[in-house]
């Protein structure tokens, strides 16, 4: 009243609703992260965490989704390439675009950006074709499997439950994934019919039935005949206190090791290296490229490793024709290797009392 007795006073701006704010990509990212994390494998939540904590969120954290820009996430990417003290490869950066991309749709259909700047032609750096290691050779897959066999027989007594051969057997000739073989249980090895069953997969494809080639087959019947109280859910390949194996394990103490010993033998006989950058995946690789060489029908083999790109097998297929029929023997005789163990008649799968 004051006011209006001295002329002063004037009516009140009628407020206008303000702007949402945009969040920054910090903020954004957090809630689309706790809302999608149950969603995830545990190997998809460590894999997005690392590119957003040590990639993404260093370098947009601070920025308004509505300030990212096309030019913004190109220099993203030409930045991550030559960043010290270590670049990212190609790959890596293309799959944290591919991260940023799925984060910034999110943002998109909130309307709190136009359009995704992480989405389109240009946004992704030019990739190297991968060098898809694998045995070439009946002489190099022999090498590995006899230096795991090696390291069985000189293996202290508290790391012999772990079945080098065996291992790296199933993996050359049943064409496993990593995730596979360490899932494997005795449930699922009919060690009378020959088969076994994949039943633990990341995909419907790898869900499957395998034949147990003789090979194999030798290696699964050695280790069930050693065991004195098995169980249809023991691991066929397990840890000493009968847990499941860890990938990491087996190719930090199976693979890697055998490798080294396979070079230490081949040295002594004047051979060249096994090839660089074995993995267990390699082997799987080795698994399919050996059955094209000895003319396995291709959609057998595409059964039988779980793939559902007949793209894929057909590269693999090309590559494994230029094997000579010398060559092609050899494989064959490997595949098929019997010894009087293998020859010996297996117990029954369900039949034996043994099993619980």
């Amino acid at each position: 009243m004051a006011d209006v007795e001295r002329g002063t006073w004037r009516p009140s701006r009628t407020a206008t609703p303000s702007e949402p704010t945009i969040p920054t990509f910090h903020a954004f990212a957090k809630e689309w992260w706790v809302l999608r994390e149950s969603q995830w494998a545990r190997k998809t939540r460590l894999d997005y965490r690392w590119k957003l904590e040590h990639h993404l969120l260093p370098y947009f954290g601070q920025c308004r989704l509505g300030e990212i820009r096309v030019a913004d996430v190109e220099r993203y990417a030409a930045a991550k390439l030559v960043e010290k003290p270590r670049p990212l490869s190609p790959r890596s950066v293309n799959a944290t675009i591919t991260l940023l991309g799925m984060i910034l749709e999110a943002a998109l259909d909130r309307d709190f950006i136009g359009r995704n700047p992480a989405r389109g032609r240009g946004r992704k750096v030019r990739e190297r074709a991968p060098r898809r290691t694998y045995l070439e050779t009946a002489e190099q897959i022999a090498s590995l499997l006899d230096a795991a066999g090696e390291l069985d027989s000189s293996a202290r007594a508290d790391r012999r439950h772990v079945e080098r051969r065996a291992i790296l057997t199933a993996l050359t000739f049943a064409g496993l994934r990593i995730s596979e073989l360490c899932a494997l249980r005795w449930r699922d090895v009919d060690l009378d019919g020959g088969w076994l069953h994949v039943g633990e997969s990341k995909t419907d494809a790898g869900r499957r039935r395998l034949k147990l080639r003789p090979a194999l087959l030798e290696q699964l019947v050695g280790i069930y005949e050693h065991l004195s109280d098995p169980s249809t859910d023991s691991y066929v390949f397990q840890t000493r206190s009968g847990k499941r194996s860890s990938g990491d394990n087996i190719r930090s103490r199976v693979l890697k090791p055998a490798i080294v010993r396979a070079n230490h033998n081949r040295r002594q006989h004047g051979q060249p290296p096994l090839p660089e950058g074995i993995t267990p995946h390699s082997l799987r690789r080795t698994f399919a490229s050996v059955l094209y060489a000895l003319g396995e029908d291709p959609g057998i083999i595409m059964d039988e490793m779980g793939h559902s790109d007949p793209a894929l097998a057909l590269r693999i297929y090309r590559q494994s024709m230029r094997r000579d029929e010398g060559e092609k023997t050899k494989l064959r005789v490997l595949l098929d290797a019997k010894t009087p163990a293998q020859n010996a008649p297996a117990r029954r799968r369900w039949g034996d009392p043994r099993f619980r």
